[in-house]
Order: C-alpha cells, then structure tokens, then sequence
C-alpha cells in the first residue's frame, strides 16, 4: 500500500492533509510482498508470531510518502542534530512552514537536544499543534548495539512524549538518517517494532500514527509493515520466517545476547561437521524442553551473577557456539545491507575486482593498493562492498593477488580495521582461500603481513606469498587471465625486465 502526494506547483501553498483523507493499513490490500507463499527450507521458523494480527491496532497505522508539514495532526516529528539545525528535507519543510518563530523559540528556550533525546516546541504556523524534535544517532559497524539501542530510545521517547501531551495524532519521519551512515532497513526494524510494542501497552493512548516515507524507505516499509503488523493470518504465518533473529525486547528494545536465558540443545553436534563444510550451527540448535534424551544447559543473567556473587554455570562449548551463530547472523545482516545500499562511491575507485581464473580454474581477486584510499574511503562502506564482490566468490576455491606497486602510507589499511574486517568474515572466506599473492611487496608489507597472520590470522599463514613480480604469478595463472592497471606493468618492467610479458616465457 503506497500512498502518494502529487507535488504542489511552485508558489502555491501546498493543501492540508487530514488522516481521515489516508488508507489505514488495515484497510489496505496485501502488496507483493506479502503474497508470497511460506518458504521451505530456510531456516526454523519463530514458533508462535510474537506480533500477532490485531484489527485495532492496525486501524491507527498509517504509512504515507508526502510533505509532513501539510499535516493536520496533533504532532509532527522533526528529525535533527544536537545543535537543531540540520539540514535535511524533513527540517527545511517544517522550519519553512513554522515561520520564525519555531527558529526563535528553539534559539532561546530549548537550544539544544542531545542524541537519543526529545525536545518540543509548538507549532506556531503548521497545522500541527506540537513539534517533537529527536535526534537519531550515527551508526558505526563497531558499535551496531549501541546504536540500535539509541534509535530505540528515539523512537521510544517520541511516542512517550505524544502520550504526556496528550495528542491522539502524531506523524513520525524516518529518524535514521542515511547521513549519519544508518542502514535504512535495520532502521526501519527498530522503528516499527517499538511503536508497535507501545501501541500494545499505551493503544487508547493514540488514535492515528503516520509514518511519513520518501520513496526509498516507503518500500523499505511495505516491505516490513506486515511483520510488525500482519493484517491477516497469513501475514502472521509469513512473518514467522521473516523477521530477524532480534525481534526486541518488551518495549522493542535491542536485546543483548549475553543477557538472556540461553537453552541450547546438544551442543556437541557442532564437533561432527564435515571438514570441508562451514559450519551451520543455527540448524542445529533446537530447544526440546520435556525430552528425556535432549540435553540442555542454561546459563542465568551474567549481571545477576556478578551481583549476587554467584559462581556462573557455564558451558565452553556452548559459548563457543553461540559465538558462532551471533557471528554469523551478524554478516548475514551485513550481507542484506551490501545487496540493497548503494556502494557505488566504493565500486568506482576500481581498487577490488574479480579478474580471470587461475590455471586450476579458480577464480582470481585482484586488489590494488595504490587505489585504495584508506584514509578518504568510507570504510563500513569498504567492508559491505568487499563482502558484496566476494560472497558468491567464496562459496568455492579462490585466490586473491595483491598489488602494493606504488602504495603509499596514505594507502595502508591500520590493524584494527583490518583485524575488525578479519572477524567479521565467516569461516568460508578462509577455508576456501587457497592462496594470497602480495606482489612488489616493501619492508612494510613484509613486517605486516608476518604481524598479521602471525598474532591475528594464523590460519592463512601458509597461504601467503610474496612475489618480487607479476612474472611469478604466470606459473598459476595464465597471462590473458589477469587484468591489471597499466602502471603495475609499467613499473615491473622498469625493475624486473620485458622477457616475461612473451607468449611461452619461462617462469
């Protein structure tokens, strides 16, 4: 269900809109991706949905694309920074409307508001009788809970507030902003959950919630509306399948793994995985309470632990375990961000890309050093398109060839970094990495490189090489199979010659 706003000519004010004007979801048909028949073979799904349809709920929920200053609802929600004077297409409509006074009366009454927090104003000449102004936080991959739990809180405290002024209508904009590098679907996750979760408890509290889209996150919204919000049982049937691993907590917090009852059967499955597989240990944990032959272990809240003085019960093995399928979910979460956001500022530099096979037919990644501006990239951007580029790449044998002709300081990836993008990647991209060419390497890649897989990836130490030039590579791979920049051949001819650039060249 999409509604949509024709755009007002120039120098006409825009028209009024009033809710009673906009579908409710609940009235609205199931769209094409709602449709969709129950998938087999993916993974368990959710036993029971831990949101269930519900008629009532669903008739306050709508979802529109338009000018949110043209609203006649009780309150509007201006998405902003600390300072209150972001620039962005939700605050230059609001700001534009309200007139003056909304810029002077944050000037000398609210001033400021800080990540994660509320601040009202009125509305002066909107239709809206209040202003909530929230401040949604920036994203970093390092600390994804940490901002996941600081965009609950946005939302959270928006609704909170509606309900302390009590306002019957309110229309919520999109708070995780693309500026500050937030996913838009993980964004959308938290949104939706949490007022969800406080429409459960507070519903008489609020007659109409708008969520206003642009076009890129209307369909993000259509998308995930019906898990949220099923309108029919089969809606609710589909969204068991759908929804992710963290469905939040009582108020659609973020909720920390460690701080759970863990239940986890028969670990020791995991010790018999084939060698040549990567292990999938999500499938194989099953909770099978009441069987006499299924072993369980639960640990208690670690904090209650520390606090009491309790001794932990723990299970090395099923911590191991729940390691690896927190690590897994987690790049299966960076695998769906790769697929839908646009990485093209990375892709165009051309410093990473599939180039032939190897004479054993093997695909063959060439990264090249000089290219990559490690200090000028956007590197959460980096990562999700190495992960994109190499995926599909990796289910197999592959070997990558780096280049380090030319490179400079401004070039070099640091260790943390490297160490963060290390950890990230599953088992699959290590086991199945069958060599890594340093070409033209310096002291510096020589002691790095011995660092590196020495002290934080061990696993791949034997399958490093260094080779003095591109020559070297010949006897893996054939010549018309590699594709390098035209600086990489020039340079190795200055140092090692012209002889292996012939057809039949020994090497």
């Amino acid at each position: 269900m999409r509604i949509v706003m024709d755009p007002e000519p120039l120098g006409v004010p825009p028209q009024l809109v009033h809710p009673k004007e906009l579908m409710r979801w609940g009235e609205a048909p199931p769209g094409q991706h709602t449709t969709v028949s129950i998938p087999t073979g993916v993974h368990k799904p959710i036993s029971s949905s831990p949101f269930p349809c519900d008629d009532e709920i669903n008739r306050k929920i709508i979802l529109w694309e338009g000018d949110i200053s043209t609203l006649q609802v009780d309150a509007v929600v201006n998405s902003t920074n600390e300072s209150m004077n972001d620039v962005n297409p939700i605050s230059e409509s609001i700001f534009r409307r309200a007139g003056p006074d909304l810029r002077e009366e944050i000037k000398v009454e609210v001033r400021e508001c800080r990540t994660g927090e509320v601040k009202v104003t009125r509305g002066h000449s909107l239709p809206a009788r209040y202003i909530i102004h929230a401040v949604g936080p920036k994203y970093n991959i390092k600390y994804q809970t940490a901002s996941d739990n600081m965009l609950h809180m946005c939302y959270r405290n928006i609704v909170q507030k509606a309900k302390e002024l009590g306002v019957r209508s309110i229309a919520i904009p999109v708070i995780n902003s693309v500026k500050k590098n937030y996913p838009a679907d993980e964004g959308a996750h938290v949104a939706l959950r949490t007022v969800r979760r406080f429409l459960e408890r507070h519903g008489t509290a609020l007659d109409t919630v708008i969520f206003v889209a642009d076009k890129l996150d209307l369909s993000i919204y259509e998308v995930l509306l019906p898990l949220y919000f099923p309108r029919s049982k089969q809606e609710e049937d589909v969204a068991r399948y759908q929804l992710p691993s963290d469905i939040g907590g009582a108020d659609g917090e973020p909720v920390m793994p460690d701080r759970q009852i863990r239940i986890i059967d028969n670990p020791q499955h995991a010790l018999h995985a084939a060698d040549d597989e990567s292990l999938s240990l999500s499938s194989q944990l099953e909770v099978a309470l009441g069987d006499a032959g299924t072993f369980a272990q639960m640990q208690s809240d670690p904090d209650r632990q520390r606090l009491l003085g309790e001794r932990p019960l723990s299970d090395p093995l099923a911590d191991i375990m729940l390691r690896e399928i927190q690590h897994q979910e987690r790049y299966e979460k960076l695998l769906r961000r790769a697929r839908s956001e646009d990485l093209t500022e990375v892709s165009g530099i051309g410093c990473l890309y599939q180039s032939g096979v190897d004479r054993l037919g093997r695909p063959v990644v060439v990264f090249v050093g000089k290219w990559f501006p490690f200090s000028k990239i956007n590197l959460d951007k980096a990562l999700l398109y190495l992960i994109y580029l190499l995926d599909p790449i990796v289910k197999g044998d592959y070997v990558i060839a780096y280049f380090h002709t030319l490179t400079s300081s401004s070039n070099y990836p640091s260790f943390t970094w490297l160490r963060e993008v290390y950890n990230v990647l599953p088992y699959k991209y290590k086991k199945n990495l069958k060599a890594f060419y340093v070409v033209h390497p310096t002291f510096w890649t020589k002691m790095m490189t011995w660092w590196f897989t020495t002290f934080m990836a061990p696993a791949i130490k034997q399958k490093v090489h260094s080779l003095p030039g591109v020559e070297y590579l010949y006897s893996v791979m054939s010549p018309d199979q590699l594709e390098i920049p035209a600086f990489i051949t020039e340079y190795d001819m200055t140092i090692n010659g012209i002889r292996y650039f012939q057809p039949g060249a020994p090497t």
